[in-house]
């Protein structure tokens, strides 16, 4: 199986930013952890800071992927061309938050991602990319 992670704005500064909502420990180290736990699992990242080219890679791993998680941060609630990016894909998405968005501001209640998603995973911390990864494996 081939899944492919993508990050969107700021998590670039997991183990940063914010450690109260998102932890201490890196995108990095977890992908790491990720590798490690899921061998049978051919695991791909990319984080990005510009929706552009978020877009970019949604095309271009989805339609050749077994799935594709998604962590598009801010851009979740902002940007209907990630939104139509997935709608025009064949591969799968999961998307994923660490923090529940619905504790937090209001703005972060709306989601262009979920409509088009095959599920949502939030509030886990950074075992939400665990349960992705299981919920592809459980559909498998």
């Amino acid at each position: 199986m081939k899944l492919f992670i993508i990050n969107g704005p700021n998590l670039n500064l997991l183990g940063k930013r914010e450690p109260t909502i998102y932890g201490n420990t890196t995108f990095v180290e977890y992908f790491s952890h990720l590798q490690l736990t899921y061998k049978n699992v051919e695991l791909s990242y990319f984080q990005s800071n510009i929706e552009g080219e978020i877009i970019d890679k949604i095309q271009e791993v989805g339609f050749s992927y077994d799935g594709i998680i998604l962590n598009a941060g801010a851009y979740t609630h902002t940007s209907i061309g990630i939104g139509d990016a997935i709608k025009a894909i064949e591969t799968s998405v999961v998307e994923v938050h660490i923090s529940n968005t619905f504790s937090r501001e209001e703005f972060r209640h709306q989601s262009y991602i979920s409509p088009n998603a095959k599920g949502v995973i939030l509030g886990f911390g950074l075992q939400s990319y665990d349960l992705a990864i299981q919920s592809f494996l459980a559909s498998k």
